[in-house]
């Protein structure tokens, strides 16, 4: 295990916010109470995430585009070589799409069905079909290139067809499929066979990006605590709006360990209770049977298994397909050598912000 420890963290969930202005029905996050995070925090844990190693940042909610800072937390985190990325459901985006504009290197539209009917339906009767709509078309004029987020149950599934006709080809986008799992009684673990088949073939199509790990996983049973897959606690790092680390993840945090961010969170990072954690990493009660995508995802990445290699080949065509082999490499060479190290200059903000990003 002491392997683990050495491991450096890839990926930041940043949760901005619990609240939403949507009610999806696999979804629960939206019924929590929760404050905003706050720009001093964000920009301090933000330095410190970069020293840790992380190289994506998701800032994530609840709906994301509701905190009003959030433009300026995309900013910095680029300056500092992060690669950033963001789910939407399209309600704020009209409105927000200049203020983003360029700041966001993978943005993605929730859209789960063909019709404004079924769509709508499933987001708990808010119309959010029309505003993603509006959406990619905004986004398309201002030169971005966001991916269609398909969540996959097993009552949408027959939609990924008039999705990708009506919108991911009309468009020249990826669409990404994401088969739902279930976490705290929410939603359904299981796809029915055919459903399984017919992601197999989507996921074959190269504007289409469905990583296969996900469902030879599920095939597999999930994780098991007893030869776990999971490696979500070194391979993340996730943060509350309320400035506490949670462990091992969010979904499970819960049933598992929240610790404020009361000192640096380099030293809390590395401080031996959470070491220690994240040692027993997949190994918790909890934690059997757990296919969530967002943190295997990253958990295929860090380690070479036969996870690893059924994941790759899905990867590298999404990546090839967003960015190309140029867009790639300045991606690349962001991470290591960020614009305000290269530039020699901070960002300039208004106070009181500017003494925090000078740092």
């Amino acid at each position: 295990m002491g392997g683990l420890l050495r491991r450096r963290p890839v990926l930041a969930n940043y949760y901005l916010t619990y609240r939403c202005n949507a009610a999806c029905t696999f979804c629960d996050i939206w019924e929590k109470p929760s404050p905003y995070a706050t720009p001093e925090r964000v920009i301090e844990n933000l330095r410190a995430l970069r020293k840790l190693g992380v190289r994506i940042i998701d800032f994530t909610g609840g709906e994301p585009l509701l905190h009003r800072d959030l433009p300026l937390f995309l900013e910095a985190a680029q300056r500092m070589g992060f690669i950033t990325t963001v789910t939407t459901n399209g309600l704020l985006y009209p409105k927000r799409a200049h203020q983003l504009r360029g700041k966001i290197d993978m943005l993605h539209f929730s859209l789960d069905a063909a019709t404004a009917e079924k769509h709508d339906r499933l987001r708990g009767g808010v119309p959010c079909f029309a505003f993603v709509k509006e959406s990619l078309k905004i986004a398309t004029q201002l030169g971005e290139k966001p991916d269609i987020l398909f969540t996959v149950t097993p009552e949408n599934w027959q939609d990924i067809e008039g999705v990708y006709e009506q919108f991911v080809r009309p468009h020249k986008l990826i669409l990404i499929l994401n088969p739902v799992f279930a976490y705290n009684s929410v939603g359904a673990n299981h796809l029915p066979a055919e459903a399984v088949r017919a992601l197999r073939r989507w996921g074959r199509r190269p504007d289409v990006y469905l990583n296969e790990a996900f469902l030879r996983l599920r095939a597999e049973g999930g994780n098991s605590p007893y030869a776990p897959v999971c490696r979500a606690a070194s391979a993340t790092i996730v943060i509350s709006p309320d400035n506490r680390l949670l462990l091992p993840c969010y979904h499970a945090h819960e049933q598992g360990y929240s610790f404020p961010i009361d000192r640096p969170l380099a030293e809390l990072y590395h401080s031996p209770a959470v070491a220690h954690l994240r040692q027993l990493e997949g190994r918790f009660s909890f934690c059997e049977g757990c296919v969530i995508n967002c943190y295997m995802e990253p958990s295929f990445a860090v380690e070479v298994s036969r996870y690893f290699w059924a994941s790759l080949p899905s990867t590298l065509r999404y990546v090839w397909r967003k960015w190309g082999f140029w867009g790639s490499l300045r991606l690349w060479m962001r991470t290591v050598w960020p614009p305000e190290k290269r530039k020699g200059g901070q960002l300039k903000l208004t106070a009181p912000l500017q003494p925090v990003l000078s740092g």
